[in-house]
């Protein structure tokens, strides 16, 4: 899961994706890359970037490359969400395009600030302008310990092209993101001017009686922050009326304009979830009124989530989501598509939506781990470039599409296919034992509808048939995660 592309910005026919993948029981989930030079057409063979230690696992995976069409990868290396974790956020450089990688550098590690383990969802960008700062390199992140606020954004920065970094905390006193939100994902993105801007959610009652997003600038590399507000959620979104969507916003800069930045959120202030656009024009003062972007109509009860946008070199403005009009009800769990927009530099008006991917798919609980349905898009002249994961055909697919914005797809290629485990449950509602059958399994472990784990069990010699007592646990709905050799298998159970 997790598929991120990038285009060489001096050759937008090389592009490099790169995904978290199953290898094994031992080394758990790699980061993997594929790399192209015909635009997607044809791809490498896959490399798998090793461990920085035995036992690890990897995720969250970013591309980029600097002005100089060298290419870089930053990811997570960890032991897991289960304490004491250890490990941190890497970065490789390629000195082959993308086919292989270098020694990792680490760009900030768990140890920093405490216990809060800063190193959750990292996102990268070079700063290509001609500026004083061309070339830094920038890593956000945020606190990967939901139990531990305050919940901080950080900035990790670069101006040795990745050999060293520095490290701080994105909010500041008045500008904080909270002890409410223990997820203040923090979106970066550097404008031609080589001004470093990152979004990030907040929720303090001191500061707003409401949810707001904010913005820290920064002119100088990242030295200084200054902060602005670029939303007040009056009245309240209800986001926690939807608590499996992925409600991540973004924030990206056009590269035509260095005073144009534009921020995608969710908003449920009509009733439905729906993709938002808000956008300034004078490097973050102010903000224009806030635009609903899918066109299905308003309050039909169907949700929309994980958006991503991108500014083409031209400045075109392409956004996409996973959207569910078509879906058989109003849930998470409906089917799904990709659909999207696209705008003309200097127009005011969004297209009419469009359908990216051939097919609904049904919903699957694998779909609802972490990263099994992130995407990406890029937006080149007129030449549309996204990347996703999917649960089609009952395996875990990342897929790369290319398609002129006129309709007109170029490819649709499938980049990697990972088998989900065979493995049955049952009887599931369940008073108190739940019986487990598969093969080669190693580790079981229950979640609690909040993502608190609740049980663990690990077996030294691999299991094939589990009977496992659950009288621990209170009634309700749990998520039941069954580590074997060939993946992980993830369903919801019922404790009656």
């Amino acid at each position: 899961g997790e598929p991120y592309i990038a285009l060489n910005p001096s050759n937008s026919e090389h592009i490099v994706i790169a995904w978290m993948g199953w290898v094994n029981v031992v080394n758990r989930f790699q980061i993997k890359t594929k790399t192209s030079f015909d635009g997607g057409l044809t791809w490498s063979e896959t490399y798998e970037l090793p461990h920085t230690e035995v036992g690890y696992s990897s995720a969250d995976p970013c591309v980029d490359f600097n002005h100089l069409g060298e290419v870089f990868i930053s990811y997570i290396d960890f032991t897991g969400t289960t304490p004491p974790v250890t490990g941190g956020i890497y970065i490789s450089k390629s000195s082959d395009d993308g086919l292989t990688w270098g020694e990792p550098r680490e760009v900030i590690n768990t140890s920093f600030d405490g216990t809060k383990w800063p190193i959750d969802r990292p996102w990268m960008v070079i700063d290509k302008s001609n500026s004083s700062t061309q070339g830094n390199i920038y890593v956000a992140s945020f606190n990967l310990n939901r139990t531990n606020p305050p919940f901080n954004p950080y900035m990790s920065i670069s101006t040795d092209g990745g050999e060293t970094f520095t490290s701080k905390h994105v909010d500041a006193s008045d500008w904080l993101a909270g002890s409410l939100n223990p997820l203040p994902i923090c979106s970066p993105t550097v404008s031609s001017s080589g001004i470093l801007y990152a979004s990030y959610p907040s929720f303090v009652i001191s500061q707003s009686v409401f949810t707001q997003s904010f913005v820290a600038i920064s002119t100088d590399g990242g030295t200084s922050l200054t902060h602005k507000k670029i939303i007040t959620n009056n009245p309240p979104a209800n986001l926690q009326d939807f608590p499996l969507a992925k409600k991540g916003s973004l924030l990206i800069s056009n590269p035509t304009d260095p005073s144009h930045i534009a921020f995608f959120y969710l908003s449920a202030a009509t009733g439905d979830l729906d993709v938002y656009i808000t956008e300034s024009f004078d490097e973050g003062d102010s903000w224009s009124s806030p635009v609903r972007i899918n066109d299905d109509p308003i309050m039909n009860n169907r949700m929309q989530d994980l958006v991503w946008a991108d500014f083409g070199n031209n400045g075109d403005l392409v956004v996409s989501w996973r959207d569910r009009r078509n879906g058989s009800d109003g849930s998470y769990a409906a089917e799904t598509e990709i659909w999207a927009t696209y705008r003309k530099k200097d127009s005011i008006d969004f297209m009419p939506n469009f359908q990216l991917t051939n097919q609904s798919v049904e919903h699957n609980i694998d779909i609802e781990a972490s990263g099994n349905d992130f995407m990406c898009i890029k937006l080149q002249d007129n030449t549309l470039n996204a990347a996703w994961g999917d649960t089609r055909d009952g395996e875990i697919n990342i897929w790369f599409q290319r398609m002129n914005i006129d309709g007109t797809t170029v490819s649709v290629k499938q980049v990697s296919s990972e088998s989900i485990p065979n493995i049955k449950l049952y009887p599931n509602p369940t008073n108190s034992i739940l019986n487990i059958k598969g093969e080669y399994i190693s580790e079981i472990a229950i979640h609690d509808m909040k993502g608190t784990e609740v049980l663990r069990r690990s077996y030294a010699t691999k299991q094939s048939d589990i009977e496992l007592n659950l009288n621990s646990l209170i009634s309700g709905t749990y998520v039941i995660v069954v580590s074997t050799d060939d993946g992980e298998y993830r369903d919801q159970i019922i404790i009656q």
